[in-house]
């Protein structure tokens, strides 16, 4: 075991980079474009664009260490079959869920809204989770993988903050996993939510988890090697 310590919060935390697997979840141009889901719901989706720089040098770091790397989208079949009904009709987009918009139909699988961006596009044999909920474990085979590979630690980044993100480190905490949530590698339509979010994740001696940020993750993994 080979470990190195991030600088964190609450305190700083040793990982072994073997046994820790970076997600980025959702990070999909439905969230980050302009007609996508983001902005139907009445979003400044170009607030989320800030945690793509951060994200993409993480992955350069991380790939160089050849670390397992696994990217999330949020999406549904095209007949909505694992869509609840509750989920479809809440609050009042412009366009719904699977309706035609102008990158194909909102939120479903296939489309050109569910790719993600092309600066974070996954390289052949990194894996993408399709996932109908928030949590990147419910319904997807995410937990048999890092399973799998081993992992024991978790590099959590993406969007939303206080949704997909959170929701994803709180299942990972349940299950055992220790989580490092690089701040910057993060974003959300509402600034405030992203900070609390954060505070959320580190309070009470790290509930959830570790708060860091892309740059104390990547002293630690070492930028050249």
């Amino acid at each position: 075991m080979s470990t190195v310590t991030v600088e964190a919060e609450p305190e700083a935390i040793a990982i072994d980079p073997a046994c820790t697997a970076v997600i980025v979840i959702d990070m999909q141009r439905d969230f980050l474009e302009p007609g996508g889901f983001g902005e139907t719901l009445g979003n400044d989706v170009s607030l989320l664009q800030r945690a793509v720089g951060p994200i993409r040098a993480l992955l350069e770091a991380t790939r160089r260490r050849k670390m397992l790397i696994i990217h999330t989208r949020e999406g549904h079949l095209p007949d909505l079959s694992d869509a609840p009904k509750a989920k479809i009709e809440r609050g009042a987009p412009s366009i719904r869920i699977g309706a035609p918009g102008p990158m194909g139909r909102i939120l479903i699988r296939g489309e050109a809204g569910h790719d993600i961006v092309e600066a974070l596009k996954p390289l052949p044999g990194e894996p993408v989770i399709d996932k109908p909920g928030k949590g990147a474990f419910y319904a997807t085979g995410l937990g048999s993988l890092l399973q799998q590979r081993g992992i024991e630690n978790l590099i959590v980044c993406g969007v939303t903050t206080e949704v997909c993100v959170h929701t994803t480190v709180r299942e990972a905490n349940d299950r055992g996993y220790k989580c490092i949530v690089p701040g910057d590698c993060c974003a959300s339509y509402f600034p405030e939510f992203h900070e609390m979010g954060l505070k959320m994740i580190k309070a009470q001696g790290g509930i959830f988890g570790w708060v860091s940020d892309s740059t104390r993750v990547l002293v630690a993994l070492g930028r050249d090697r």
